[in-house]
């Protein structure tokens, strides 16, 4: 009987003995099957062959890493009951040419894969799939709440935050007839919103059971590297830097703030004077646009040193963006006092004032008609952090709000963050002290 017979007639679960045959047939090299087109580089095949939960293949640009994620996810659709997921941060990304899913497509179309637009999934004849799929807001995560699957891949993995690469974990999960592996596989270049995250989950982690398998641009023997390092050179030191030789410490750097002022605390006393200062953007992002974001600092002063406890982040429509200060207004109390920047103008008054009335009626709310430029209303927070005088609270928001300040002022780098962070510093800093008796705020 073929071998191609008796894979048609395989059973819905493999005994352990057909399970150290057909899922790992040799220790030098990785499961592959026809829908593979070409023998994994030797980068490729090492990451490949990790039977870890957790590996990433990353750090220079053309290095192989979205190949080999393609054939991380290939390895295992030859046998039943096998579910695997990519993820692109968004669905334009995923469909760009040479983007991995058009790469499936110059992989799968000849064969006996077939592919459903409507769900961008391919269906194998063993009734495995692979799907693709993408998370352009932090919401969408949850789209992917029913689904079940033996590997998720992220490919560009900087560009998701850590929560959406978290919850996917929840995704993982198989059925003991199922005798498959289950797996988390990342690849990206350094740079993105998530670098920090994933330097910190992976580059420099001390844990064995994640996994960071290098790449150069050497490692592929399939591009012409002469060529693609004399486009690489057109580009500023950082990005080159990153994309050329995987460069996970070079960052950009501003002229205000340094990474090692800042001290990352656990808590902050609780006779701090508090405000909650939000920079206003409202506008939802689109394919193709990356507007600003609407940011509210709480920012704590006692003695002296300052506390930010916490920063939200988000790109929402104008109402979603009411009803969040609304809320964050209820969760915080009546200690904190609330401000925001005031668009200058009649229609900068007029949200004020509807503020005012109708969205923090009995709260201690005010509108700031902000002068001077950005780098000159950060001058004072830039002192404080500079002479050990800014803390941290320990968040979820810390590498992102550090990445933002570290890069200040960039171009083309969002300054949202530091907007409403310096504007929270100045007020508690020089808009008058304010005391607080049994739940009362009062002036001092």
């Amino acid at each position: 009987m073929s071998t191609a017979s008796t894979q048609n007639k395989r059973k819905p679960y493999l005994t352990s003995l057909r399970r150290q045959v057909l899922l790992k047939p040799s220790l030098l090299q990785p499961r592959l099957n026809k829908y593979i087109p070409h023998d994994p580089t030797p980068k490729q095949a090492a990451f490949t062959l990790l039977p870890h939960l957790e590996a990433m293949f990353g750090g220079a640009a053309y290095g192989g890493k979205s190949d080999g994620l393609l054939i991380a996810a290939l390895q295992y659709v030859d046998l039943q009951g096998y579910n695997a997921l990519i993820l692109r941060r968004t669905f334009r990304q995923l469909a760009l040419p040479e983007a991995i899913m058009t790469r499936s497509h110059e992989w799968l179309s000849r064969t006996d894969a077939h592919w459903s637009g409507e769900k961008k999934m391919w269906s194998f004849p063993s009734g495995s799939t692979l799907t693709f799929g993408h998370m352009e807001h932090e919401a969408v995560k949850y789209d992917y709440q029913g689904g079940a699957f033996h590997m998720v891949g992220f490919d560009e993995m900087t560009q998701f935050t850590e929560t959406m690469y978290l919850y996917l974990f929840s995704r993982l999960r198989r059925l003991k007839k199922f005798d498959l592996p289950i797996r988390m596989r990342g690849a990206s270049n350094p740079g993105g919103i998530g670098h920090e995250w994933v330097k910190s989950r992976f580059i420099i982690s001390k844990y064995r059971d994640r996994i960071f398998i290098p790449a150069t641009l050497a490692d592929n023997p399939f591009v012409n590297q002469e060529e693609y390092r004399r486009t690489l050179a057109n580009l500023d030191p950082v990005t080159r830097r990153q994309l050329e030789d995987g460069d996970w410490d070079v960052l950009p750097e501003g002229k205000k703030f340094k990474r090692d002022w800042f001290q990352v605390v656990r808590d902050y006393p609780r006779d701090c004077r508090l405000v909650r200062y939000w920079d206003i953007a409202a506008t939802e992002p689109k394919p193709g646009t990356d507007p600003d974001y609407t940011v509210g600092s709480l920012m704590g002063e006692s003695h002296g040193i300052y506390y930010l406890i916490d920063v939200l982040r988000t790109r929402r429509s104008p109402g979603n963006v009411e009803n969040l200060i609304k809320q964050t207004a209820i969760i915080d109390g009546i200690a904190p006092s609330v401000w925001m920047e005031q668009e200058p103008g009649a229609s900068g008054k007029s949200m004020i004032d509807y503020y005012q009335r109708e969205v923090l009626k009995g709260y201690d709310f005010r509108g700031d008609k902000v002068t001077g430029s950005k780098e000159v209303r950060a001058n004072p927070m830039s002192a404080a952090a500079e002479a050990g005088n800014l803390k941290l609270l320990e968040g979820e928001w810390n590498n992102d709000w550090l990445r933002e300040l570290c890069a200040f002022p960039t171009d083309g780098v969002h300054d949202d963050q530091v907007d409403s962070a310096s504007g929270a510093h100045n007020k508690l800093s020089f808009a008058g002290k304010v005391s607080y008796k049994k739940g009362t705020r009062e002036a001092a």
